[in-house]
């Protein structure tokens, strides 16, 4: 625990529905809802307009839609949010050389570590300027917590939401944490939490008042210690700039059933691809492949097959994931299908069998082009606009009408309205045909028209939260947009049904 609060925890307000409000002016202070569209689609976000309905993070859409009916329901843009993401660790990075994100949104920062924070004053004034910085960089707003430890740093950021910032002094943890639920500790999900609470614990202070021992008794040696030293708001995890990848995964969930062995197959193929890209991406290979399988009655069967050396090889991922397609029972009907790497390794050491037979082929094409002379240069493949899927949220560009976004689609039609971030009013609506040669799908347009320097200093106590002690707490300012945290899509669906703004 450190004497200063100096460790800062950054939570961006709700990031993929602020982004979403924040590109498209007629969606500002209404009920937007991002996730999966198919029946079997998961709400990645939902605005606060959103909340007052009940609709939740991680909620099944079909529930969100029957409980907020006149929501704007958008599929995810993760290329824009993470461009977004980009922007705002760098700001982080320009604190301190020490940065732990945990998400697209979300991240620790060790202020003492860059020399800008040594004491309560110094870390209030640096988060003040983050927060003004984010908000000049990208438009978007994001929540502050600083304390002595990681634990607290994130409970304050959560507190000061939305578009806040709490500074817990050190001395003063467990007067702020004893009446907070248990459930606001990490490591306490719902099955404990009401674990503890048929034993009478309800409040941090009760987990505090009943002693290690009884937890221990309770939760088992490793948790109930653990939770213990959590109670009395000790914690000593230090900030780390890189945490170690495990594993790389990806998954989909079908709208219905797959029952052709076939189209099971080349979908394990295609994610199969798609992991490959992802372990590149991050610089790893792997040893053991691992076939998730969810299949018509909710069961899950998970098999795994460990290779020779660690590989980046979509050939060899593709084949040993259809291996183990083969150990599988699909007859009664998958919905879900996922493929990941783990074992990572930084090097490849490669398949002898896979790369004798990339020579191979090669060997094989060079003879073909001698004997047919050289081939003619690749054309793009066109791609046919009746084909296009038209995603309700997605950027699209109008020969005539400039820039907009898909507000649906449907019986061969789809509706656009025109409008840009820095539009001053909401934009007209349009509805053209979905093959419409003059339409096209575009990149998103930056929030922030033009790239401005990070602001000075923000005036001590503006958005401030609080400092923990009887002094100086201030309400925080919070935006007609604020919204809260975003989470990963587990099912993200494939429909891109009517959005109403």
């Amino acid at each position: 625990m450190r004497a200063a609060p100096t460790i800062l925890h950054l939570d961006m307000d709700a990031f993929f529905a602020a982004a979403e409000q924040a590109s498209k002016p007629s969606l500002r202070g209404k009920p937007v809802i991002v996730g999966g569209l198919g029946p079997r689609g998961v709400v990645a976000t939902a605005s606060y307009e959103a909340r007052r309905f009940g609709a939740r993070s991680a909620m099944p859409m079909a529930q969100a839609r029957r409980l907020c009916p006149n929501g704007a329901y958008l599929v995810p843009r993760f290329g824009f949010y993470r461009s977004i993401s980009e922007q705002v660790m760098e700001l982080l990075g320009r604190l301190s050389p020490l940065v732990e994100p945990l998400s697209l949104d979300e991240a620790f920062v060790d202020l003492e570590a860059g020399g800008v924070a040594w004491d309560a004053q110094s870390a209030r004034e640096a988060g003040l300027r983050l927060r003004a910085d984010i908000r000049a960089v990208t438009g978007l707003t994001g929540s502050v917590g600083l304390a002595g430890s990681k634990m607290l740093a994130k409970i304050a950021s959560e507190e000061a939401k939305p578009d806040g910032m709490l500074l817990i002094e050190p001395g003063t943890e467990r007067e702020l944490l004893a009446p907070m639920p248990v459930r606001t500790l990490p490591g306490v999900g719902p099955a404990t939490g009401e674990h503890l609470r048929r034993a009478g614990m309800t409040t941090v202070a009760d987990l505090a008042e009943a002693g290690e021992d009884e937890l221990v008794r309770l939760l088992g040696k490793a948790h109930g210690a653990s939770l213990h030293r959590m109670a009395l708001g000790l914690d000593d995890r230090p900030v780390v700039a890189e945490r170690d990848t495990k594993s790389v995964s990806v998954e989909d969930t079908f709208d219905v059933d797959l029952h052709d062995r076939v189209r099971v197959m080349n979908e394990v193929a295609r994610l199969a691809d798609r992991c490959v890209q992802r372990l590149r991406a991050s610089g790893h290979s792997g040893r053991t492949i691992v076939l998730k399988v969810r299949r018509y009655d909710f069961s899950t069967l998970t098999r795994s097959e460990t290779l020779r050396g660690p590989t980046d090889d979509p050939t060899v991922v593709r084949e040993a994931a259809h291996r183990l397609l083969d150990s599988v029972d699909t007859t009664g009907g998958v919905r879900l299908l996922g493929v990941g790497v783990s074992g990572l390794a930084d090097f490849t050491q490669e398949d002898l069998f896979a790369q004798a037979a990339g020579e191979q082929g090669a060997v094989e094409e060079a003879a073909a082009e001698d004997e047919a002379g050289p081939a003619a240069p690749e054309q793009a493949e066109a791609v046919d606009p009746a084909e296009r899927r038209w995603l309700a949220g997605h950027d699209v560009h109008h020969r005539e009408f400039g820039p907009g976004w898909v507000q649906g689609s449907g019986v061969g039609r789809v509706t656009i309205r025109f409008e840009t971030p820095t539009s001053a009013v909401p934009g007209r609506v349009r509805t053209f045909r979905v093959d419409d040669p003059d339409l096209e799908p575009s990149e998103p347009l930056p929030l922030v028209a033009a790239a401005e320097e990070p602001s000075a200093p923000a005036a001590a106590g503006t958005g401030d939260r609080g400092t923990g002690d009887a002094e100086g707490q201030a309400s925080s300012s919070s935006s007609p947009a604020s919204r809260p945290k975003s989470r990963s899509v587990p099912g993200s669906g494939s429909g891109a049904a009517m959005s109403r703004p």
